[in-house]
């Protein structure tokens, strides 16, 4: 089977707590992630990195450590620490579904806070420089949410589901705040994936494409795009799911670097 690659370059990765002040309705947590970075060099960036209902398992941390092997700090963090600290589950089916009681306690309130707590951690070790953010699957719906902070230059959701039908925590659908990113959202699913049918993949092309101010999302040259992968199901960047697809994950990958590459960049080297 043909991976994603390895971290190309060494880093080093431990395990640290997020601390997230309670406000409003939302309680305070000790977030468990993991922080992965370059090792014996200066990261050029900061990401942060959400997860599938599964948790900060070891696909997940792989993630972090390749991105810290790209010269990133990565943070992957724990979103559903209010009700399961160390959530880290495998793949079968007995997994999906305490993964998905734990998915269904989280708000969006709760995500907002969370993601805002670990922008500002990451920024105390980066300086104050945008962020980028990438999730995946039930996390790809959080980085859509997440993406309308001000930390994030460029945040990556993918096969993020129920996007245009539904909010954490209840309230009008996740898709109805892309109007109020402020960086760029590039969406990537695939054409064949079960959780997002084409008049779900057609919602998310409009609503991005009407924060465009009617740029297309799949012009190359968009703020926002929506990129589909052919053949591609749900979970196809994940080598430990059964919709793996080698291809469409090494172009969601080198898109997402390409992405982040722009706009996370120094000033002057842009």
């Amino acid at each position: 089977m043909v991976e994603l690659p390895a971290p190309r370059r060494p880093v080093q990765a431990e395990a640290v707590t997020i601390p997230v002040a309670a406000s409003g309705a939302v309680a305070a947590t000790a977030m468990p992630a993991w922080w992965a970075r370059p090792q014996g060099r200066q990261a050029r960036g900061a990401v942060l990195v959400l997860p599938e209902v599964f948790g900060v398992n070891g696909w997940l941390r792989s993630v972090a450590e390749r991105l810290a092997g790209e010269g990133y700090g990565a943070l992957a963090i724990n979103p559903f620490s209010r009700t399961a600290a160390q959530l880290d589950l495998g793949y079968d089916a007995a997994a999906l579904e305490l993964g998905r009681q734990h998915r269904d306690q989280v708000t969006a309130d709760q995500l907002l806070a969370d993601a805002a707590a670990a922008a500002a951690w990451l920024q105390d070790r980066h300086g104050q420089r945008p962020l980028g953010c990438v999730g995946f699957c039930f996390g790809g719906h959080l980085a859509l949410i997440a993406a309308t902070l001000p930390y994030f230059a460029a945040s990556c959701d993918f096969y993020g589901a129920r996007v245009g039908s539904f909010r954490p925590g209840g309230g009008a659908p996740s898709l109805e705040l892309v109007g109020q990113i402020p960086g760029r959202l590039w969406c990537f699913c695939g054409d064949a994936d079960p959780l997002i049918p084409a008049a779900d993949r057609a919602a998310i092309a409009a609503a991005l494409r009407a924060a465009n101010r009617g740029v297309a999302a799949t012009d190359p040259g968009a703020r926002h795009r929506l990129i589909t992968a052919a053949g591609a199901g749900h979970g196809y960047l994940c080598e430990a799911r059964a919709d793996f697809q080698a291809a469409a994950a090494q172009q969601g990958w080198s898109a997402m670097l390409a992405l982040f590459a722009e706009a996370l960049a120094e000033p002057a080297a842009r």
